[in-house]
């Protein structure tokens, strides 16, 4: 049996009741819905899910916000993590994605954060990966490779588009990293980054062509590896956002694109990218 694409909507940036992004998830072909349990309204969540008959990825963000303060221990994150594990089990997500630790901190103190957070859930009987984010510990390929050699049994949501500002180019002189990483890769946050930031205006602009087209050759390396992995399914969300990410026009503050039809256009193009790369077609 061939391996499945199972694309995801984000909460990140919706306005609205929730009930309305299930709807738009189901009409977009969605399986479920992405978001943080800990900053949405967790019964009317619960109700979209279970009405829509939806799967739910729990995001999970340790130290503030999505930029974690500065001094936090390697306590304070685990604590987190904890505490919002325990938040979402009502929710029974499919699996826990975490945004953690700290740019700033050594090797020895991410791999014990990592370490100890897979511990926690492990032990809640909750399947989790950690975001390869800027601001973080994972926020470029070298530091996470380091990091996967002393914990090769780490999972990771990879959202390429971190790497690609934090490097300022794209990682097609790096694939033999992004191939390493691949082999660890659980999910995937599908938007497209460029060298000066981590979201193109939109990704069907022709001006982004390329941009485009190297990250889904990232996306064709992790898909690859999960299928030698025996991988029945892939999940992907469109992960195109507000917060600074959704270009805007000066003084009038207008957004350049609507960020709705961003992530659909992008869940419709990864779905018959996927279909080509299923017949053999690669980039």
């Amino acid at each position: 049996m061939s391996m499945k694409l199972q694309l995801y909507k984000t909460l990140w940036g919706h306005q609205g009741p929730l009930t309305a992004a299930a709807d738009q998830a189901l009409a977009s072909g969605c399986v479920g819905l992405e978001g943080n349990a800990d900053r949405l309204p967790r019964a009317e969540l619960r109700e979209a899910l279970q009405s829509r008959g939806l799967s739910y990825i729990q995001e999970i963000v340790t130290a503030g916000g999505y930029v974690p303060r500065r001094h936090d221990t390697v306590q304070q994150h685990l604590a987190d993590v904890e505490r919002q594990l325990q938040l979402g089990q009502s929710l029974q997500p499919e699996f826990v994605t975490i945004i953690g630790g700290c740019d700033a901190w050594s090797l020895e103190q991410s791999v014990h954060f990592f370490g100890e957070a897979q511990a926690i859930a492990t032990g809640m009987d909750i399947v989790c990966s950690f975001e390869t984010h800027r601001s973080r510990s994972l926020f470029n390929p070298w530091v996470t490779l380091a990091a996967l050699e002393r914990l090769p049994e780490l999972r990771l949501t990879c959202d390429f588009s971190h790497w690609v500002v934090v490097m300022e180019r794209q990682l097609d002189d790096d694939m033999d990293a992004v191939r390493e990483v691949a082999k660890h890769a659980h999910h995937i946050h599908a938007r497209v980054g460029y060298d000066q930031g981590p979201q193109v205006p939109h990704p069907a602009a022709p001006e982004y062509a390329a941009a485009l087209a190297s990250h889904q050759r990232y996306w064709e390396t992790i898909w690859s590896s999960l299928q030698s992995r025996g991988r029945k399914h892939c999940t992907m969300t469109p992960e195109f956002g507000p917060d600074g990410y959704l270009h805007t026009l000066p003084y009038t503050a207008q957004p350049v694109a609507d960020l709705e039809q961003i992530n659909a256009w992008m869940a419709r193009s990864e779905r018959q990218h996927f279909q080509r790369w299923q017949e053999g077609v690669r980039l």
